[in-house]
């Protein structure tokens, strides 16, 4: 199982990392969630309705890995199954970050069902990528409301490929991303978000 700290601590993290990419314009508005596990079950996830970008530790909350809040008044985001079905799949899965930029919620929409990665020194951002000639899938979902459905449908994928890319696009909806813990999860949406970024790029350069 990943590492684990005490909640306080976690959730001060949890709070900067929003800060920092609230900074980026990477979860505008009330957009993204992030959370991070506290235990083998259970999770701390940013409550519904909350501003990414002004975090505090009242803005999050305990869930257990079924999605279900440790307090019952509380309201956790609609997406923590996509958090916990993540969690449920690898213990060693420490923190999961969404964000929602313009770039990665534009490409998930212009792509079909994946997008492929080679080429790039910053793919050596991932937990395991020793060289830019690897050819990494990062794979887009169809957005729904629904989203133990969309859980279901990652929880699938998952179970089928590996996880060579922490991370999957919903599309119209950004960016998700994980890791053993924030900071290795706060590394690959870095990743990420560059590499896609520099897809979007050249497919601008191209027309």
């Amino acid at each position: 199982m990943a590492g684990t700290a005490e909640p306080g601590e976690i959730a001060d993290k949890l709070c900067r990392l929003g800060r920092l990419f609230g900074e980026r314009q990477w979860c505008l508005a009330t957009s993204g969630n992030f959370s991070a596990r506290v235990d083998a079950a259970h999770c701390l996830i940013t409550r519904s309705g909350t501003d990414k970008a002004r975090l505090s530790r009242e803005d999050l909350m305990i869930c257990n890995l079924d999605g279900l809040p440790a307090d019952a008044t509380l309201r956790a985001s609609a997406e923590t199954p996509l958090h916990t079905c993540l969690y449920r799949h690898d213990p060693a899965i420490g923190a999961v970050l969404h964000t929602h930029s313009v770039t990665t919620t534009v490409l998930s929409r212009a792509s079909n069902s994946s997008l492929e990665l080679r080429g790039f020194e910053m793919q050596k951002a991932f937990d395991g990528v020793r060289s830019h000639d690897e050819s990494l899938t990062i794979a887009i979902f169809d957005n729904s409301q629904d989203m133990p459905a969309l859980a279901a449908a990652v929880d699938r994928q998952l179970q089928d490929s590996s996880l060579a890319v922490p991370g999957f696009l919903v599309r119209g909806h950004g960016l998700y991303a994980w890791g053993k813990d924030l900071a290795a999860a706060q590394r690959h949406v870095e990743g990420l978000e560059f590499l896609l970024g520099c897809i979007w790029q050249e497919r601008l350069a191209r027309q």
